[in-house]
């Protein structure tokens, strides 16, 4: 197994601590001031037996580290005797309050506890889980299922803290490992008794373990030795190295305070031996010092002091070793600038001497100038700060943004030159140059800047400024000028005299409905940036749309505000103009027609209206259709939906001339009136007009029947309301409003005609569905009130009565899940009918309900009864195929002849093998003699009911039987029809609901058969010849469009002559409504364009692409060559720039692909003349946008750089010094690469850093020593 270690300074620290028996601490890090050997910093594993290993020689320090590899889960067993168990009730064991006890300490510590009772009835406890699990469980076992004891222990109160240990941490551990609770005095408390509670066993432990802590104690001793503080580095020596060299002597530790540390106190600790030697050994170099010392004062800069200091304090440190004199420095953060020497008379002036020099070695000088003028004396490019900094390397000169000085760092000697050289630059620039500020309102600088920047542009080539506008983030209107004086007047005036002609500009306010805010702006704000464009120098303000305001603020010069708001304005015409809205009944029944297949009919109407045209949901019940758009289109759409909707059914439309004042009142409260007239009369739809028009038409539409008789009823309710209008309101059970409108509105009926009132029941979308309202004279409304009311009483009065009903007719009413009791029970207030249960023979039928509900329910059941009694059955014989017709989808068919003639029709089962034995088709509905068709069982259709309703029912069902009729249509043609995979024949089946059938392609046949109801086939007939002579005049049109012209064009031209995403190409198809094909990349002859169409358009389209080609052979191209850095700016935001410019110049630019050889190369092609003038352009931006890019890359490279002098250095050398350099890294002495004949391993070598898993037999021996894999 191979192991890696990563060692870092303080692992390292950290393992030189295993290898000694006390640990060496100095004032400053060991990395820095002991370089470790290679066997110290790497030390060899352990081997067994290796050669050379002595019995008497201690372990390497890899020894003392590892660890052996414990389970992650363990185990514990211990004892609990009789005496001491806490529960000793026996009788209970594994369900008593031990076991409850073991199971808090489970849920709460996650380790799993068994308990078991020994011979000696102690208790043993097996633990198990994670170490800490195992341990805190244990803990509170003791505590709380043994008896617990408690004794003292009196150690040395200073020994106090070595039993608690950093953070508590050596106490939690002994407390977990003994089991017991530790109490320890608290420091303020005179007593040194610490006092352990818990088992006797664990006691012993605790109180065992404690002692040895304090004997350990015993053998140390620790000294505090007051020394001043001037004298520490004399002890301490260069680079720490005396106070190491004591450690190792004495083996005791010597802290001493680092110098940033206010305190005298030196701390010496170990065994007393050693601490006693090395306090004699410090004392003694103390003495000496203070009797050979002396020391002298000197004034230094306080900027000059770092550089005496040096990086870490290491100059400081080498003045020490050097000459033997220690250098003291004032705080950094005090004023002072005296500096102490404190050495041996004779070393003093070799000091001093080194002083001066680490002072004056680095110096940093400040030039003032006016901040504006710092990018003039950088120059352009930057070319004058790099003629300063080539002459002198050494001096780092940086410039601050904002502030008005330059600072200067580097040798004396170059500093003082370069200050002298920018002076002189500065002073010259302030003879030549000036600069002025002006306020200018934040919002005119779009407008002074202008669109793309012309304004300003302008004002910078013609008066040879530069003028700084600042960014709108910046919210400051302070707008500098700077350059020629002359110049910058003549610019000042110029932007001064423009602001005040803004100042003139004008603010309206248009009245803008609110709800047509968010059109006007349109998704993502893209029409309102149109306008915008449109009208640049105008500001649009929309209101915010929680402030609910209609006021749209315009704002800008006078013109363009007057053109921006006509140009609104026109918007909001168009606007208003299509929001007129309009609502259409239709039969809900007509929708999916007016629909058509694949929304076919109301996609054509939309488009052809140019209307919104919104449909109910198909599980709505609105019968309502909402046009939208302008109000003479949203007629025409109206018309068009309503032919459709007269084309499908007997519609008839007529207007009621009602004054308008009557309107309100008809339609009734939330329209109940008017809704109940409509009930009546089948459904009709009646149109009140809006109000506030004045006109008094109401629109009736619906049944030609339905409609008189609801033009009756609004008549005569009008002239009631004329005369008198009364109203009244009664509360009755919704479950008694069927009973009492009666079948077929009869009773309602009754009570209407007896008193002359009407009589309106809520709608099931009401919310008051108990309340009937009553309208009508007063007279009529109080007799109605009074005999509905009667009605209501009655029914409020609950009986029960029975009769008798013969148990063969039970079936009738109880079969599909009681649908006959529903029935009942809805139309005869909620009654109740019982019928004995199956098998039990009796006759006897249960009513229970109001009175007179329970009346009208048994004499409906005597008439359902004598209905089945007289029923007779009569057979009708239909062909089997044509069943499935004769039902219709979903049965419908069958349900409308079922319903309408009160009857039961039963089918035969379907008999696939005598379907397959019929001869021919059965055509026609004819039913065939004797000798061609014999009725067979599953033919027979049996109907049961009345005599005369059989009768008519069995006539409906014969004339559903389908008819085939032949249709000549030529062979040619079958195709169309037939359409896209049967898409034309599968429309014309479900438009005309007739099955169509069309000959195999094989046989050629000229005949097309129609099967259907009679009128659908003729329909359909009709429909086909129609389709038929549509086909015709089609081929004969693509006879005439199908003349071809094939020209030569050269290749090179074909992209030119498609266009930009085929928009040239696009265009010429479309005027000349042609079709041109292009060769494909594989065909031989790739110079042939094919042009097909009508003869006359061919020749034209022709001509128009031999014109573009004679005008391309004019065109040349050439490359140019630009600055790629300049590309995206000439090309601009999302290539608007550059589609101006060739439009500007007629021709066509291309820029290098990215990654492509030559970055630089842009392709101009057009005429020779065009190109030129777009070549000069583009070498002009390309000059212009340089300026600003290398300007803009100068001044980043001189603001604030990094500098490089760090922290300071030495001398001369201080570009070399190691604050500048790369870090030293990890050093070690005495590396086996080191030794002759040895080079350092290769990293980058799979043999010397083999990967894990992968061998490599090896070439040589290595410094490293044998491989192990």
């Amino acid at each position: 197994m191979s192991s890696v270690a990563v060692l870092t300074p303080e692992s390292f620290a950290e393992h030189r601590s295993g290898l000694k028996d006390q640990e060496i601490t100095g004032c400053v890090p060991e990395d820095e001031a002991y370089i470790p050997t290679y066997l110290e910093a790497f030390p060899p594993l352990p081997e067994k037996g290796a050669p050379g290993e002595k019995a008497g020689e201690p372990a390497p320090a890899w020894g003392s580290k590892i660890r052996p590899i414990k389970a992650s889960v363990i185990t514990q067993v211990f004892h609990v005797p009789l005496e001491e168990r806490r529960y000793k009730d026996n009788s209970q064991f594994g369900e008593g309050e031990e076991a409850k006890v073991c199971l808090d300490i489970m849920q709460r510590t996650g380790a799993h506890i068994e308990l078991s009772l020994a011979k000696d009835q102690g208790l043993s406890i097996m633990v198990t889980g994670k170490l800490d699990s195992v341990m805190k469980a244990r803990k509170e076992i003791v505590a709380r299922l043994q008896t617990q004891a408690s004794a003292t222990v009196a150690i040395p109160k200073e020994h106090h803290r070595f039993v608690i240990g950093k953070n508590g941490e050596k106490l939690q551990e002994l407390e977990l490992k003994t089991a017991t609770k530790i109490a320890i005095p608290r420091p303020d408390d005179p007593s040194a008794n610490i006092r352990i509670t818990g088992t006797k066993e664990g006691i012993e432990k605790a109180r065992h373990e404690i002692l040895l802590i304090s004997a350990e104690q015993d053998k140390r001793a620790v000294e505090r030795l007051s020394l001043e503080k001037a004298f520490h580095p004399f002890i301490a020596g260069a680079h720490n190295r005396l106070v190491q060299e004591l450690s190792q002597e004495t083996g005791a530790r010597i802290s001493i305070p680092p110098p940033s540390l206010p305190k005298d106190e030196i701390v010496i600790t170990g065994e007393k031996e050693a601490v006693a030697l090395a306090l004699n050994r410090i004392r003694a170099i103390y003495d000496d010092k203070k009797r050979k010392t002396t020391t002298i004062s000197v004034e230094v800069k306080k900027s000059q002091h770092k550089y005496i200091i040096g990086p870490k304090g290491n100059t400081l440190q080498e003045i020490l070793e050097t000459t033997g004199v220690s250098v003291e420095m004032p705080p950094l953060d005090s004023g002072s600038e005296t500096i102490i020497l404190r050495g041996e008379p004779d070393k003093l002036g070799p000091a001093l001497t080194q002083v001066y020099a680490k002072a004056k070695s680095v110096m940093v000088v400040e030039v003032t100038a006016p901040a504006w003028l710092h990018r003039f004396i950088i120059g352009k490019k930057g070319q004058n700060i790099g003629r300063i900094t080539q002459q002198l390397p050494r001096v780092h000169i940086e410039f601050t943004d904002g502030e008005e000085r330059i600072s200067l760092e580097g040798p004396t000697e170059e500093v003082e030159q370069a200050q002298a050289q920018i002076q002189e630059i500065i002073k010259d620039l302030l003879v030549r140059m000036d600069y002025t500020e002006v306020i200018i309102d934040q919002r005119f600088h779009r407008h002074l800047i202008g669109k793309n920047g012309a304004n300003i542009n302008r004002i910078k080539e013609q008066y040879k400024v530069s003028v700084r506008i600042p960014q709108d983030s910046e919210r400051s209107g302070l707008v500098r000028i700077e350059g020629d004086p002359k110049g910058v007047q003549l610019a000042r005036r110029e932007l001064i005299e423009m602001v005040q002609r803004m100042e003139n500009e004008r603010t309206k306010d248009l009245i803008v409905e609110q709800k047509f805010h968010r059109t006007i702006i349109g998704q993502k704000g893209e029409k309102i940036k149109e306008v915008r464009d449109k009208f640049p120098e105008v500001i649009i303000n929309f209101p915010d749309p929680a402030q609910k305001s209609d006021i749209v603020q315009l704002r800008g010069p006078k013109n363009e505000v007057e053109k921006c708001a006509k140009f609104l304005q026109k918007i909001i015409a168009d606007l208003i103009e299509n929001s007129f809205s309009l609502s259409v009944p239709i039969f809900k029944q007509f929708h999916k027609n007016i629909i058509g297949k694949g929304g076919a009919n109301i996609k054509k109407i939309r488009e052809e209206t140019n209307t919104k045209i919104d449909l109910p949901t198909e599980n709505s019940n609105s019968e309502m259709i909402v046009i939208t758009g302008k109000k003479s289109n949203c007629e025409a759409a109206r018309d068009r939906i309503l032919a459709i909707q007269r084309e499908l059914a007997n519609i008839k439309e007529t207007e009621v001339t009602i004054p308008a004042k009557l309107h309100n009142s008809l339609i009734g409260s939330k329209g109940c009136l008017v809704r109940s007239v409509m009930e009546d009369c089948g459904g009709v739809h009646i149109h009140f007009p809006s109000e506030g028009s004045g006109s008094d038409k109401v629109t009736i539409r619906g049944p030609a029947g339905e409609v008189e008789k609801a033009k009756k009823q609004l008549l005569q309710l009008a002239e009631e309301k004329q005369v008198n209008n009364f109203t009244a309101e009664l509360q009755a059970k919704p479950e008694y409003h069927k009973f009492l409108i009666g079948r077929g509105g009869a009773n309602i009926r009754r009570v209407r005609d007896k008193t002359g009132a009407r009589i309106i029941f809520p709608s099931p979308d009401d919310t008051e569905q108990e309340l009937i309202t009553i309208v009508g004279k007063e007279e009529a409304v109080r007799q109605a009130q009074k005999e509905l009311e009667s009605l209501v009483k009655n029914l409020d009065d609950v009986v029960e009565d029975s009769m008798v009903v013969d148990v063969r007719h039970h079936r009738h009413f109880v079969c599909r899940r009681g649908q006959v009791l529903r029935e009942l029970a809805e139309e005869y207030g909620g009654v109740a009918v019982s019928f004995p249960r199956t098998g039990a023979n009796s006759q006897r039928v249960t009513l229970k309900g109001a009175k007179d509900c329970v009346e009208a329910a048994k004499k409906r059941i005597q008439e359902i009864i004598e209905d089945l009694e007289s029923q007779v059955s009569v057979e009708v014989a239909i062909p089997q195929r044509h069943h499935r017709a004769i039902m219709g989808p979903k049965g419908c068919r069958i349900q409308y002849i079922t319903r309408e003639h009160e009857v039961q029709i039963k089918f035969p089962e379907r008999d696939d093998s005598a379907a397959g034995q019929e001869a021919s088709p059965q055509e026609n509905g004819e039913v065939s003699p004797e000798a061609e068709f014999v009725p067979r069982k599953c033919d027979t259709i049996t109907i049961s009911g009345r005599a005369e309703k059989c009768e008519l029912a069995k006539a409906a069902l014969l004339a559903l039987v389908p008819i085939t009729e032949d249709v000549e249509v030529s062979y040619e043609l079958h195709r169309y029809i037939i359409g896209q995979k049967g898409s034309g024949i599968r429309k014309m089946m479900e438009e005309y609901e007739v099955n169509i059938w069309v000959p195999q392609p094989e046989k050629q046949l000229d005949v097309i058969k129609v099967t259907g109801l009679a009128a659908n086939v003729e329909r359909a007939k009709q429909g086909l010849l129609e389709r038929v002579k549509e086909l015709q005049a089609e081929q004969e049109d693509r006879a005439l469009r199908s003349f071809k012209v094939t020209m030569s064009v050269d290749p090179k031209f074909h992209p030119k002559i498609i266009g930009r995403k085929g928009a040239v190409i696009s265009q010429i198809r479309k005027d000349h409504d042609v079709s041109i094909q292009f060769p494909d990349k594989g065909d031989e002859q790739q110079d042939l364009i094919v042009i097909s169409g009508y003869e006359r358009n061919v020749e034209e389209a022709r001509q128009a692409i031999q014109q573009l080609v004679a005008e391309l052979q004019e065109m040349v191209s050439q490359d140019v060559h630009l600055d790629p850095r300049t590309h995206a700016r000439i090309i601009g935001a999302r290539g608007k720039a550059i589609r101006k410019l060739m439009e500007e110049f007629k021709v066509d630019i291309r820029f290098p692909q990215p990654g492509s050889d030559e970055p630089d190369k842009v392709t101009v092609m057009g005429l020779p003349e065009t190109v030129d003038n777009a070549i000069d352009h583009l070498l002009n931006l390309e000059e212009e946008y340089m300026l600003s890019v290398t300007e803009t890359e100068t001044l980043a490279a001189y603001m604030k750089p990094p500098s490089r002098y760090g922290g300071g250095g030495g001398g001369a050398g201080g570009l070399d010094d190691g604050s500048g350099g790369p870090a030293k890294g990890f050093v070690v002495r005495d590396a086996p690469w080191n030794a002759a004949g040895n080079k350092a391993p290769d990293m980058s070598s799979a043999e010397d850093f083999p990967t894990f898993g992968t061998g490599v037999a090896p070439k040589q021996a290595s410094a490293w020593g044998p491989k192990k894999f």
